[in-house]
């Protein structure tokens, strides 16, 4: 049965050369724009493409700020340090993530609290996190702000933040999400690093909460080779951001001031550049994508092999199309077939509360994301069929 995958594979993607999981590709501007950045000397940090994609995106995501950073990770370290995430509090997320996740976590000095995900959504679960809540948090005024806390009743830490993921692009339940967490007056920070495309009830993902987190490196659906943004529609809140990502230093003719602990998070010019020629094309990749994981459904359907499809609600980017098989015993036969056919394949990452700087973490043991550790497989997803585009 495998070799009718891979043929199925190799047959949408016309080549019988290697095919990798997911691939950027280049076929607008992109050499025309990166060329003016050469020719104007205009490489780093300044230049009039770092302005127009954030204006790109936020148009795109119909957000009211987007702020680059230099990559997806930074962005979000700094939208966590922006809520208030410090030493000794704790960060409510999923095990199910890319390690980035937890890292941004870690640089805080804060503590992950790691939350089920939804066999549907692949993302947080609103229902494991309710009842979590529920038993393990108690809400309490801090005297000294007169602010209401969550504070966890087994560590008697402050629980600064959420932080959900919409899973290679399909949305998670992220109004739920936010509705329960306004609940125990805890901020939602979105890593949409994967979803640039994707929509939850008619709305962009990375909007809902505080702020939202995109990523445009290499694999992701546009690139700008390294990079990412935050996104919020607190305008205020967003140029305070951008402030902090420009090492905080205070315009001035000639002068070095800066007022505040500031980061070099900024884009250079020649990544945004690449990441407008992108956008031009956006509408065009994100078309062809679903049109593959239409494909890919269709045909898996047919095999009898469960294919993950988008959520009720949702419009996906289909960032990476993945498969759900039996056990985890077909998942490594799958996986040793294709790549040894030169099919990409991967297992989903391994469980964050599994690896040795997280495995102390709390969690509510994770039922379903083990589930899905043992038979998740990634299968090629890049934008296909170019010569029909």
């Amino acid at each position: 049965m495998y070799n009718k995958v891979v043929d199925f594979i190799r047959g949408l993607y016309k080549t019988d050369d290697f095919i990798p999981l997911h691939a950027p590709v280049f076929i607008g501007n992109e050499k025309k724009y990166l060329s003016d950045c050469i020719d104007t000397t205009f490489v780093s940090s300044v230049g009039k493409y770092v302005d127009r994609f954030e204006e790109m995106v936020s148009e795109y995501t119909a957000v009211k700020k987007s702020v680059v950073c230099v990559n997806g990770t930074n962005a979000l370290h700094l939208a966590l340090k922006t809520v208030g995430v410090k030493r000794n509090t704790e960060v409510i997320t999923q095990p199910l993530t890319f390690i980035a996740t937890a890292n941004a976590i870690a640089y805080c000095d804060a503590s992950p609290i790691f939350i089920d995900v939804d066999k549907d959504t692949l993302g947080l679960s609103p229902e494991k996190l309710l009842l979590w809540l529920k038993n393990s948090v108690a809400l309490k005024i801090n005297p000294e702000t007169n602010i209401t806390e969550a504070i966890n009743k087994s560590t008697n830490k402050v629980i600064t933040a959420c932080v959900p993921m919409h899973t290679f692009g399909h949305p998670c339940r992220i109004d739920e999400i936010i509705d329960i967490c306004n609940l125990y007056h805890i901020p939602v920070i979105e890593d949409a690093a994967e979803s640039l495309g994707s929509f939850y009830k008619g709305k962009h993902t990375g909007t809902f909460g505080k702020f939202g987190v995109l990523s445009f490196n290499g694999n992701k659906t546009i690139t700008t080779g390294g990079g990412g943004m935050i996104l919020t529609n607190d305008e205020a809140l967003g140029e305070h951001i951008k402030y902090l990502t420009t090492q905080a230093k205070v315009p001035h003719q000639w002068d070095y001031v800066h007022d505040y602990i500031g980061y070099n998070y900024r884009m250079p010019n020649i990544n945004a550049a690449l990441g407008v020629a992108q956008m031009e094309q956006i509408k065009l990749f994100i078309e062809n994508k679903r049109e593959t994981a239409n494909k890919y459904h269709m045909f898996f359907s047919g095999l009898g092999i469960e294919f993950a499809h988008e959520p009720e609600n949702s419009r996906s980017n289909y960032w990476l199309n993945a498969l759900i098989l039996k056990n985890k015993k077909e998942r490594d036969e799958f996986l040793n077939y294709t790549n040894n056919q030169g099919v990409m394949t991967r297992p989903v990452w391994r469980l964050l509360n599994e690896l040795k700087m997280f495995h102390n973490c709390q969690n509510d043991g994770l039922e379903n994301a083990k589930y899905l550790a043992d038979r998740i497989v990634n299968i090629p997803s890049s934008v296909s069929l170019i010569n029909s585009i």
